[in-house]
């Protein structure tokens, strides 16, 4: 009876092991599952969804949110990024004792020429007494991948830096006074390039790489000289920090690039070129925001496309206007035509104080069509990083023209001041004649500078009433800016939509560099009343030759006037 018990109670026993493995291995195997599911979940995770899940404050201080990755050609921020990042990190950590005894010197060698390129006339030299990196690691916040169809790979890394380096500038003045100034207090924050190409069958399977400052979005500092006030010697402060800043973006800012080969080869490819000329014509400005509490402002502008004292251009200063007429011409090297553009600033002239800014905009170069001009009306900003600005601080009118280089006589560069020339002046110039053909090539690209420009007046429309009677008696006065001819047309009666049908012939000297100014009035008993004005370069008539168009009339609240406008070249011989 016992074994049977025993028997019965071992079986039972026995069962419910099986049943209990059974149980737990089908629980197992659900978890597993689960938790393959959530890694899986968690690596299709983007920033839109962690930022969901969790709040800033729960994140550490490597995980930033960064703007860098709508930039790659990756769609999204992956959690499994923020792992990269993670370890990245936390390597580049352990190794940065070693980074620092290795870089400081190789950039103090590298950096102190520079830094005499780009010396301050009030000093007589500029060197290092001390380069440290400090004991903080830079911590990358942002990685991608970008992606093109030439042999190699690009990598741009964002990297933040509030570092405690110990770099101790000598400088000495030019009245021999000698001043041991410190950089601290380093706050650093931009997105670097690494390029490694070309790309070859033999490890480490590129054969050089190069790397830049591709933006830099924050870069500051404090000078402070050691044992003393640096304040207390006027200018110093402001040209040190002038230097270091232009120092920075001269050699080290996209497109600028630093080549490093890693096998051996040829890669003077890879070094910055220019790659063409950018023609800028600054035509106007309208409705410029006012900053003058007397009058109005004084403005003037500054235009460039790398941020450099000596590549950057200044017009004139036109007083008192808040829609000032420049016409004025400048020229920019590019080197890279994908990523750059041309910045535009309008400052308010306030003399012997610092200027102040009115507002600013950008245009893309990769926007423009090499050989063809693009009119532009730049909207004026307070800060090229906010891109969401509802004040209105006026526009600006550009005309662009980008040519590149190695390309012929495919494109023609019409601002260029040798085409302002005649045939027959360049052939006395440069004592050639016409047997190598050269003679109609020039003929072609200079003497249309010089000609006869007929304006007809074809009418108007919607203009704004000028009398009680919600009337205006409108005419159009035209004036060619340099010379000062003026035509009017007649006087319409009792209309906002005149017809005119007026054509009237100006000889311009040089088109390349006059305007156009188109005035619309209102005739009155005892006078006239100003409505608005067009204002019209020649660039465009001079190279279609004749066109039609309705222009909108600046000043008024309403209004558009029809014109046609033809050139008819006219060479013109003149002696020296």
């Amino acid at each position: 009876m016992s074994f049977v018990v025993g028997l019965i109670i071992g079986i039972a026993i026995g069962f419910a092991l099986i049943i209990g493995f059974v149980r737990s291995e089908n629980g197992r195997s659900k978890r597993r599952f689960a938790l393959a599911t959530t890694i899986a979940a968690l690596a299709r995770m983007t920033r839109e969804d962690s930022q969901k899940l969790l709040t800033k404050e729960y994140y550490p201080s490597w995980v930033v949110f960064s703007q860098k990755q709508k930039l790659s050609y990756i769609p999204n921020f992956t959690f499994l990024q923020l792992i990269y990042l993670a370890w990245l990190n936390a390597h580049l950590t352990k190794i940065w004792p070693y980074v620092d005894e290795a870089a400081s010197e190789l950039i103090k060698a590298n950096v102190e020429p520079i830094l005499e390129q780009y010396r301050p006339i009030v000093l007589s030299s500029l060197t290092f007494s001390k380069l440290t990196l400090g004991t903080v690691a830079p911590q990358f916040t942002g990685v991608c991948v970008i992606e093109d169809e030439s042999d190699g790979i690009t990598l741009e890394l964002e990297m933040n830096w509030d570092g405690n380096p110990s770099i101790i500038l000598d400088v000495k003045t030019r009245l021999g006074l000698g001043l041991p100034v410190q950089v601290k207090d380093i706050a650093f924050t931009g997105v670097f390039r690494l390029i490694f190409k070309p790309l070859v069958n033999e490890f480490p399977c590129f054969g050089a790489v190069s790397f830049s400052l591709r933006k830099k979005t924050k870069m500051d500092f404090t000078l402070k000289v050691i044992g003393g006030d640096i304040s207390a010697i006027p200018g110093v402060a402001d040209a040190l920090e002038s230097t270091i800043h232009d120092a920075v973006e001269d050699s080290i800012t996209w497109p600028v690039r630093k080549v490093i080969p890693i096998l051996p080869g040829d890669y003077s490819d890879l070094e910055l070129k220019p790659m063409g000329i950018l023609e800028v014509k600054l035509v106007q400005a309208h409705g410029l925001t006012n900053k003058d509490l007397i009058g109005k402002s004084d403005p003037f502008a500054k235009l460039y496309i790398r941020p450099l004292r000596s590549k950057m251009k200044t017009s004139k200063v036109i007083d008192n206007d808040l829609n000032p007429v420049w016409n004025e011409h400048f020229e920019f090297v590019v080197e890279d035509i994908s990523t750059q553009h041309l910045t535009v600033k309008i400052y308010d002239d306030d003399g012997i104080q610092a200027s102040e800014l009115i507002g600013c905009g950008q245009v893309k170069l990769s926007e423009l069509n090499p050989g063809k001009v693009k009119d532009v009306w730049l909207k004026l900003v307070k800060d090229l990083e906010i891109h969401r600005d509802n004040k209105d601080r006026g526009k600006v009118h550009l005309e662009l023209l980008y040519y590149p280089h190695g390309v012929g006589n495919e494109f023609i560069n019409p601002f260029n001041s040798t085409y302002s020339m005649t045939s027959l002046e360049k052939v006395l110039e440069d004592g050639s004649g016409g047997e190598n053909g050269n003679f109609v090539d020039n003929q072609r690209k200079m003497v249309i500078t010089r000609g006869v420009l007929s304006v007809t007046v074809i009418s108007a429309e919607d203009l704004p009433p000028a009398d009680l009677m919600g009337k205006a008696d409108p005419f159009v006065v035209l004036t060619m800016k340099k010379t000062g001819t003026k035509n009017k047309t007649r006087v319409v009666n009792e209309n906002l939509n005149p017809i005119w049908n007026q054509t009237f012939d100006f000889v311009v000297e040089d088109g390349l560099h006059d305007m156009l100014i188109v005035e619309v009035w209102d005739h009155d008993t005892f006078g006239k009343d100003f409505m608005g004005r067009c204002i019209l370069t020649l660039t465009r008539v001079i190279l279609e030759g004749e066109y039609k168009d309705n222009f909108q009339v600046e000043g008024a609240k309403s209004g558009k006037l029809s014109l046609n406008l033809k050139w008819a070249p006219q060479p013109i011989f003149r002696r020296s």
